[in-house]
């Protein structure tokens, strides 16, 4: 099946270039000029991808984002003018799974998406299709891509999930940040290495009772990231 990529830019020759090396990969691309538009188109379309400018004529890209985080794992792509670290950390606190920033090149783009496509599409086949953790504090529900927190549903983006999933099915490994980043983000990921402090730091907002003493997220000091939850037989 054609994957559909939605991109939402309020500049017609970035939107018409993008649409045309898009559609030349093999997308079916649909696009929105504005903020409300692309969000109404999302809600029809269900795009396998969203490529999201963060200046809009009515909305904040940032705005944008979080609302499609409150009901999708869906991939997004941030293109922005700002090329501070702390703007783009912002950013990938919000939700985005990863940035470029402007002027870019539409190759580049283009293998930035078939990559993070690829990533968030190639999960490693499970041994168990639900894992629980903790008596049942923490559940994961790999057919259906879900994670329960205390019986809630929580929503986590592509990469959290991936480094969730690298975590429970090695639990007595630490990894260093770029073993995640070449596991979680792919080897292709050329950003800086504390992009993966920012992804540990929103996940265990979301999975932990406790972010700031967390026991499913245990910081190795001078190594990484290693597994401190405690599996239930299911």
């Amino acid at each position: 099946m054609q994957q559909k990529i939605l991109i939402v830019d309020d500049e017609a020759k970035i939107v018409d270039v993008l649409k045309s090396y898009l559609e030349h990969a093999g997308f079916y691309v649909q696009v929105a000029f504005d903020g409300h538009t692309a969000l109404q188109i999302f809600e029809k379309a269900s795009p396998s991808l969203v490529i999201l400018d963060l200046m809009l004529p009515d909305m904040t890209g940032e705005e944008i984002c979080k609302i499609i985080r409150k009901k999708s794992r869906v991939p997004i792509l941030m293109l922005t003018a700002k090329v501070a670290e702390e703007d783009i950390i912002q950013g990938l606190d919000i939700g985005a799974d990863d940035y470029m920033t402007k002027p870019f090149s539409a190759k580049q783009l283009v293998a930035r998406v078939i990559a993070l496509l690829r990533r968030t599409s190639d999960n490693p086949i499970p041994l168990v299709n639900t894992m629980s953790f903790c008596e049942d504090d923490l559940v994961i529900d790999v057919l259906k891509h879900e994670v329960r927190k205390c019986n809630q549903p929580i929503n986590l983006t592509p990469h959290e999930y991936n480094i969730l999933m690298i975590f429970v099915q090695n639990p007595a490994r630490t990894f260093t940040r770029n073993e995640l980043i070449e596991k979680a983000l792919g080897d292709d990921y050329d950003g800086f290495d504390r992009i993966i402090d920012t992804h540990i730091k929103n996940l265990r907002q979301k999975i932990e009772t406790q972010s700031k003493c967390p026991k499913y997220i245990i910081t190795v000091h001078g190594v990484g990231y290693r597994f401190g939850g405690e599996h239930d037989a299911i």
